[in-house]
């Protein structure tokens, strides 16, 4: 009998338990609900627009550089991140309007020289740093999805184009940046009059990628001793897989920062690079590794989308942005005005390679402008 009684009691305990567990969860969703219900009434979802007009808050939003963002140009994205912008204005009257979209781990400012360049043909530039990038907000080098930074450029084009009603728009995009302008002209084809792509990011190479292809190469041989299959698939599938692997289990993993020796045969650039306290050299994660990936994809569905004019510039020994990217971009497009050059033995960064290449393309980008405006090519945006 006294056994029976305690395990009734035992049983009793159990449910009490349970009812408590259950009330005690109940209450902190319905505590957290009137939390989320009070943090939507004080911070309701804005759209774009009315995200960028948002008024200064009382206590100074900061760069991570810990600049006061009061007094330095910059947007507020739908997100409520405060990306820092930059504005290179001609002396007369703009003819057209180019946004210049910087690659992957750097900042806008490192296209100053371009910049200038372009206001000598009465082109107003403007750009801003991409979240988690140079003086924006964000996590460095991480984004939650690569259209992020797709839609902050539509933002910014949206901004400028009230300002500038019926002026013409190019792109010009660098590396990453390239991945991001292609997407942009292919989302919206109608509303810009040409793109400049740089080394642009058009398909993944894990051959030339070393900073995954030496991090992945561990998880690589796992996946080929457990899996059948494996040895009928191609590096690429399991490259890409073992990146998905990583993704999973350690998405802030670095992969290893960039080789700063790849990205020029300029020594002084290089140098330069290094000591540039605004790019991130601390590595690249998994995550952005994913997203980067993710991109890729993107971009190879956007490809035949493409009706713009299209300058693209490539060097044939890039080892961070695979030159068999430049090919075929130009075989799918369906722009009947495009143009590809390729500069031999150069690496990435063909505005900042050596003096002969730097001049060449600055040249070719020149002329490439001058030609279009001239040729009624800048017409009118719907």
């Amino acid at each position: 009998m006294l056994k029976g009684l305690l395990l009734k009691f035992l049983l009793w305990a159990q449910e009490l338990k349970l009812t408590f567990l259950v009330w005690t969860r109940e209450y902190s969703e319905s505590i957290c609900q009137e939390a989320e219900n009070v943090q939507m009434s004080l911070n309701p979802k804005r759209s774009p627009e009315e995200a960028a007009k948002m008024p200064e808050e009382s206590s100074p939003r900061r760069t991570p550089q810990n600049a006061p963002y009061e007094g330095l140009p910059h947007l507020v994205n739908a997100d409520g991140q405060y990306l820092f912008c930059r504005y290179w204005k001609p002396k007369g009257m703009p003819r057209a309007l180019v946004f210049i979209s910087h690659g992957a781990g750097e900042h806008c400012g490192r296209y100053d020289d371009l910049a200038q360049m372009l206001t000598e043909l009465d082109l107003l530039v403007f750009a801003h740093d991409h979240v988690g990038h140079g003086q924006s907000e964000g996590e460095r080098m991480i984004v939650s999805d690569f259209h992020v930074f797709v839609r902050d450029v539509f933002q910014h084009v949206d901004l400028m184009q009230k300002d500038y009603p019926g002026l013409p728009i190019f792109l010009l995009g660098h590396s990453m940046g390239g991945a991001i302008a292609i997407l942009t002209a292919s989302e919206k084809p109608n509303s810009f009059s040409g793109m400049v792509l740089i080394s642009p990011l058009v398909v993944a190479s894990p051959e030339s990628a070393t900073t995954f292809k030496e991090s992945l190469q561990d998880l690589k041989g796992i996946l080929h001793s457990v899996t059948a299959k494996a040895a009928h698939w191609s590096p690429y599938i399991i490259w890409v897989l073992a990146a998905k692997v990583l993704n999973l289990v350690l998405p802030n993993l670095s992969l290893g920062s960039i080789d700063s020796n790849v990205i020029s045969r300029n020594k002084t650039e290089v140098d330069s690079y290094n000591s540039d306290p605004l790019i991130c050299h601390t590595g690249l994660k998994v995550c952005f590794g994913i997203q980067l990936l993710n991109a890729v994809s993107r971009v190879e569905r956007a490809l035949p989308r493409l009706t713009l004019p299209i300058l693209l510039l490539q060097g044939s020994a890039d080892k961070l942005c695979d030159s068999k990217g430049a090919y075929v971009l130009m075989e799918a497009a369906k722009s009947q005005d495009k143009t590809l050059k390729i500069y031999e033995g150069a690496y990435h960064v063909l505005h900042k390679e050596l003096p002969e290449v730097t001049s060449s393309v600055f040249h070719e980008i020149k002329m490439w402008f001058s030609q279009r405006i001239a040729s009624g090519g800048a017409t009118s945006n719907p």
